[in-house]
């Protein structure tokens, strides 16, 4: 599946629209963001997955959901972080889009060493999980029963489509906080510009 295929996701900016001469921008609520909700709904799927499909004492446990939380927890830190680091918060988006993305192989492997199917992109199974995944706001409550009632080929290929959604989302919103920081900068130049202009205004004595 490609992330492609998952364009049709309406886009939510990480932070709200500021004026370049602003000094802090404002902060942006995480669990606002598409990406974020997506990674929360992959975080839940795989511990449940991990626990109940992989055997216990399994390095691939806790590698699994420690992927699953690195994406979730580094979305959550970038946005805070956003406040005062742009450049921090564009560094914990790509971590948090570097862990999905072997979270991604994780599952993969799983299922090609069981030779289980891998869904084609275009097949009903992986439209309908799809569409799902469009609803906003995304909880696990929208995949639990499928999570909890059907076999480990499914569950697997479901966070799979997930995962691709994620992915997509966040590569979006790196590209507008990269075209942010091209355009307005980080804190440095924001303090930069806001002593010009108040020296600007500033009258002589």
């Amino acid at each position: 599946m490609k992330n492609a295929s998952h364009g049709s996701h309406p886009s939510h900016p990480s932070h709200n629209s500021h004026s370049p001469d602003r000094l802090l921008p404002p902060r942006g609520d995480y669990q606002t963001l598409l990406s974020f909700q997506k990674a929360e709904v992959v975080y839940d799927v795989t511990f449940r997955f991990a626990h109940k499909f992989l055997s216990k004492g399994d390095r691939t446990v806790d590698q699994m959901i420690q992927s699953a939380r690195s994406g979730k927890k580094n979305i959550l830190e970038g946005s805070k972080a956003a406040l005062t680091s742009k450049e921090t918060e564009i560094k914990l988006t790509n971590v948090a889009r570097a862990s999905l993305e072997e979270l991604l192989d994780d599952y993969k492997d799983y299922l090609r060493a069981r030779d289980l199917k891998i869904w084609d992109k275009d097949s009903k199974e992986a439209k309908f999980v799809r569409r799902l995944g469009l609803k906003t706001p995304l909880t696990y409550k929208d995949f639990r029963e499928f999570v909890e009632t059907r076999p480990p080929e499914v569950v697997a290929n479901i966070a799979l489509c997930l995962i691709h959604q994620a992915n997509y989302l966040i590569d979006q919103q790196l590209r507008r906080l990269e075209k942010d920081f091209a355009e307005h900068g980080g804190l440095r130049e924001r303090m930069t510009r806001v002593r010009l202009q108040h020296r600007n205004i500033t009258p002589e004595p």
